[in-house]
């Protein structure tokens, strides 16, 4: 069996355990309504096409945040520091809406950028100084969602007014949460291409095939490429690619970079899409945490975010059908079940590895030649099949 096979299953093992385990919890709260409950949780993301919209909407950030902690574990560095990278390039990508009256392309544009300056500061003191990007990014979290609420609260135009909040364009009295692009610059929005009517639902837009692109771009970066190479070969063994000549400080900044810049551009297509306000925020968004989930699950392979994001959202959609049977806390409990166990997929996967034989085939070896044969003279053979006797030789024969 394949390795990328074992992955899948590895991953498959995990989401029915943590289905398993829900459907345990409904049976024990709610014995009664527990299987009919269950079976809308698993439909409930096709049961109509709003749903799948929002569905669809919901999973475009997933992939990049998922994408952004997939690409920092393949070169050995655990990025944490998503949901500040979430944050920030949210704020960027609203700004460059709602005061510069950019188009939603410079946006988004504007939204990877500003991930990637985020990520950039862990990758920098992680090169130079050996800080650990856990702490690092752990920090940059709250630095960056303190210091977007402090901008959200505090830029003013011409005339003395909050340009990001609905008071300076709209009579409203909201004073947490950012304009709507709906009126203060439409065209930010990002273009629906008929989905929406097609769906039957604002949720709609062309973020999901934005973020798919994204992926597959990231895997030929990954796999088909010396830059790709060169990553990688640091996360397994940073000592070993110095001897070699790579730059492994070098490459442990862009590592950190390109990753940042995955979760901002998240930011960006959440924020972007028109239908959610970025609120002032007393906790961090859940989103970048999210990615770590989807990452584990695709065993940080990046088409395969795109997979586990798509389940994600569509668990999330499908628990909001249990309600008002069960809590919206019992919803929660499920889904942070299933996300605890996708932690779980790589070592699923080792222990399948034991008992499935893996396909070891090196495809990078070259072919042997065959051997050639050998002349009947050099080995003594005769033409009668017979064994020549060995002549050994007297010892007065030298004399």
């Amino acid at each position: 069996m394949k390795k990328g096979m074992i992955s899948v299953l590895a991953s498959v093992i995990s989401i029915l355990v943590g289905l398993l385990f829900g459907l345990l919890l409904l049976i024990v709260v709610n014995p009664a309504m527990a299987f009919p409950k269950f079976g809308e949780l698993l439909t409930a993301g096709v049961s109509s096409l709003p749903k799948l919209a929002k569905v669809l909407y919901q999973a475009a950030p997933l992939v990049m945040t998922g994408l952004a902690v997939a690409f920092a574990f393949k070169t050995g560095l655990f990025n944490i520091g998503a949901s500040g990278q979430y944050t920030v390039g949210a704020f960027c990508a609203l700004a460059c809406a709602i005061i510069f009256q950019m188009p939603w392309w410079i946006c988004l544009i504007a939204s990877l950028v500003a991930g990637a300056v985020w990520g950039f500061f862990p990758g920098l003191f992680k090169s130079l100084f050996n800080v650990n990007e856990v702490i690092t990014s752990i920090m940059f979290n709250w630095i960056g969602m303190m210091a977007v609420n402090l901008l959200c609260m505090n830029l003013k135009n011409a005339a003395g007014q909050l340009v990001m909040l609905p008071t300076a364009w709209v009579s409203s009295p909201i004073k947490d949460r950012t304009a709507a692009l709906s009126y203060a610059n439409p065209s930010a929005m990002i273009p629906k291409m008929g989905l929406d009517r097609l769906f039957q639902s604002n949720y709609m837009n062309i973020s999901i095939f934005i973020a798919a692109l994204v992926a597959v771009l990231l895997w030929v970066v990954l796999n088909r490429t010396t830059f790709g190479y060169e990553l990688k070969a640091c996360g397994y063994n940073k000592n070993a690619s110095i001897y070699a000549g790579i730059n492994a400080k070098r490459n442990i900044v862009l590592s950190m970079v390109i990753s940042g810049a995955m979760a901002g551009l998240g930011g960006g297509l959440y924020y972007l899409a028109g239908t959610a306000d970025y609120t002032i925020q007393k906790a961090l968004l859940p989103m970048g945490f999210n990615g770590i989930s989807v990452a584990l699950l695709a065993t940080s392979n990046p088409i395969g975010t795109i997979f586990s994001a798509l389940f994600i959202s569509y668990i999330q959609v499908g628990g909001e059908s249990l309600q008002p049977v069960y809590a919206k806390e019992m919803i929660d409990i499920i889904i942070a079940v299933i996300i605890y166990l996708s932690a779980f997929a790589l070592l699923t996967k080792n222990i399948i590895s034991k008992y499935i034989r893996t396909d070891k085939t090196n495809v990078n070896a070259e072919p042997v030649p065959p051997a050639a044969p050998v002349p009947a003279a050099e080995t003594g053979a005769v033409d009668s099949g017979e064994v020549p006797e060995k002549t050994v030789e007297s010892e007065g024969e030298d004399k």
